[in-house]
């Protein structure tokens, strides 16, 4: 094992920062062994099979070009949850679970109608599910293999959760929809302008259509959810975002535009603007 840790560092060296490098090794050994830490201590005079050594060649190689590491490994954690991960959603950040957190600090205890818009991997529906179990969730996504993750996720972590196929930007509703609690949203809000600052393994393998909006229309999914809320949440439903770091202030006046008050702009773990949360009415 030690002469393989040697070569994904050796590889590697000059890719990656060194702690990044470490935290692959961490990641690798647990995904293909379940080792952890001390583990890797503990048995580092192990020797690995044939088919574990060229498994690590292959994924070092998939590394060194540039390709996300949950993509390669297939797997990723959200709010302490195991998510399956494909290049048909993207990855969970961290930022997304303190969107989750916010409203677990706001709902905890109760059992609101919920629904998440452009769901991806599922992984805020289902972890919002598992916190709150009396809830009744729903998701959709306008891409039918995210769908599917996300499918694939609820059954990973015994939760259920209400799927279906959707466009905000043209939403057709399931039958028996319905009236929400809270409207929850992580939609596409870079700009195409911001794309030569981002990072190759985004690029080039995450899917564009979650990630990416016009220039001319930095707000375009922002203004069709806030549509759609003021249609179906009840009469004191909330509304929880994430946002473009850029556009805090646009946000804020398009929902005050819209009629939405109690508008709160809230800082990520990065001193970043990313989340927006209004509620329907003052009733």
């Amino acid at each position: 094992m030690q002469a393989s840790i040697k070569y994904i560092r050796k590889e590697l060296a000059g890719v990656y920062p060194k702690e990044e490098i470490e935290g692959f090794v961490r990641l690798l050994f647990q995904h293909l062994k379940n080792y952890q830490l001390t583990d890797l201590l503990m048995k580092a005079d192990e020797q690995l099979s044939p088919e574990e050594t060229e498994q690590i060649k292959t994924i070092v190689d998939r590394l060194k070009q540039h390709e996300p590491v949950q993509y390669i490994l297939g797997e990723t954690e959200f709010f302490d949850l195991p998510f399956q991960v494909n290049q048909h959603v993207l990855i969970p950040r961290p930022e997304t679970e303190e969107l989750v957190q916010w409203i677990l600090n706001q709902y905890a205890g109760t059992s609101p109608t919920i629904l998440d818009v452009g769901t991806g991997s599922g992984c805020i529906p289902i972890s919002l599910k598992h916190k709150l179990p009396e809830a009744n969730i729903w998701a959709c996504d306008i891409s039918e293999k995210a769908l599917e993750t996300a499918q694939a996720n609820a059954r990973l972590n015994d939760t259920e959760v209400h799927f279906f196929e959707m466009d905000i930007l043209h939403p057709q509703l399931p039958e028996a929809f319905p009236a929400l609690n809270v409207l929850v949203s992580n939609p596409p809000y870079v700009t195409e302008s911001e794309k030569e600052q981002m990072h190759p393994n985004v690029l080039e393998f995450e899917p564009s259509g979650a990630l990416f909006v016009p220039d001319h229309q930095p707000l375009l999914f922002y203004r069709a959810l806030a549509d759609f809320a003021k249609k179906h949440l009840s009469q004191t439903g909330s509304l929880f975002w994430e946002i473009n770091e850029a556009y805090g202030e646009a946000c804020i006046a398009l929902l005050k535009e819209k009629g939405f008050s109690n508008v709160q702009l809230k800082k990520d773990i990065n001193g970043k603007d990313r989340m927006i949360f209004a509620t329907c009415s003052t009733i």
